[in-house]
């Protein structure tokens, strides 16, 4: 066995890198350990706050999930008519057909496919929800924007005028416009326009809450204090601080306003023919739900899946966006 003493008087220095210079009662022997570096540094890469938002809703599987769905259901439905070999005008030959290889989801009684009818519906009513979110969120935001920073008479002003919209009633409106407009009724822009002129009111709510609560923060003081003019905290501040509750209701605002445009168009105050909605498809189908139920439950199922998978969307966001939620480490 190999002597490892060193003899008596041996320095610290004599021993190598990597090994240690040990003292016994017979003399000091040099053990090899592992070498180490002394000034490693331990660091946390920081995230900024739209990390961590989506980090916590790619978390929400099932956010996920009806994000994807959704976005299939949009994509398909703007641009699948396009494609398909029959149009939603288009008659065939073939009547009140089952579902099958030429007809997925079968024709209705005066030859019309039906898969093209209902991407059709479900186009315009996306298009109808996708509008009513947009400026009803833009137009709620602004109002309570305002009503939540300058409060006194403002407050009082915006917040009346918005309790007057809310007892307008969205059907009774459609149906004297339809009756007094018919130029314009059945048109899905003009349904779009008067919906979201009346969905805007939750929203306005909502933004006001979060701005009376941010305007009492203390960096709201110091940019008052460093001379930022209201525009600039209201937007530049104050509004990115209640993102989240905004996108959130956004996202129950397509949810609400896919259903309501498929109620009217359910009793003939939404889209008319010749075009289509996926609420008139199911208005048409239910005469022969029993006899033919291709025609009544294909649409029905495409309102489900949209309102469902927006309201999960909406779930998640929410989760994401709420500061109080068990944060999602790496």
């Amino acid at each position: 066995m190999a002597d490892t003493r060193v003899p008596p008087g041996a320095d610290a220095d004599d021993a190598g890198e990597g090994q240690e210079l040990r003292r016994t009662e017979h003399g000091a022997q040099i053990h090899e350990v592992a070498a180490t570096t002394t000034d490693r540094e331990f660091t946390i890469a920081a995230r900024t706050q739209t990390q961590m938002v989506l980090r916590r809703f790619l978390a929400h599987k099932l956010a996920v999930g009806s994000l994807v769905v959704f976005l299939i259901v949009v994509v398909v439905s703007l641009i699948g008519g396009r494609f398909w070999r029959y149009g939603y005008a288009d008659i065939t030959p073939e009547f009140s057909s089952p579902p099958s290889l030429k007809h997925p989801m079968g024709t209705d009684s005066i030859g019309h496919d039906s898969m093209a009818q209902i991407l059709r519906g479900a186009q315009k009513s996306v298009q109808v929800a996708l509008m009513v979110a947009l400026l009803a969120t833009t137009f709620g935001a602004l109002i309570g924007a305002l009503a939540g920073y300058y409060r006194s008479w403002t407050d009082s002003a915006l917040m009346r005028f918005t309790d007057l919209v809310l007892t307008i009633p969205a059907i009774a409106l459609l149906a004297v416009l339809a009756a007094n407009v018919s130029e314009t009724a059945g048109n899905w822009f003009f349904i779009g326009l008067v919906l979201a002129l009346l969905q805007w009111t939750y929203i306005a709510r909502v933004v006001r809450g979060q701005f009376l609560s941010l305007r009492e923060k203390e960096f709201v003081e110091a940019a008052r204090a460093l001379g930022a003019s209201d525009a600039r905290i209201m937007f530049r501040h104050l509004l990115p601080n209640a993102t989240g509750s905004i996108i959130v209701n956004a996202t129950i605002t397509v949810a609400v306003a896919i259903l309501l445009e498929t109620a009217l168009s359910y009793i003939g105050l939404g889209i008319r023919p010749p075009d289509t909605s996926l609420g008139l498809l199911v208005s048409t189908g239910q005469q022969a739900a029993t006899t033919r139920p291709w025609l009544f439950w294909f649409p029905g199922i495409f309102i489900i899946v949209i309102a469902l998978t927006v309201n999960f969307i909406g779930d998640g966001l929410r989760d994401a966006f709420d500061p109080t939620q068990t944060r999602v480490r790496a």
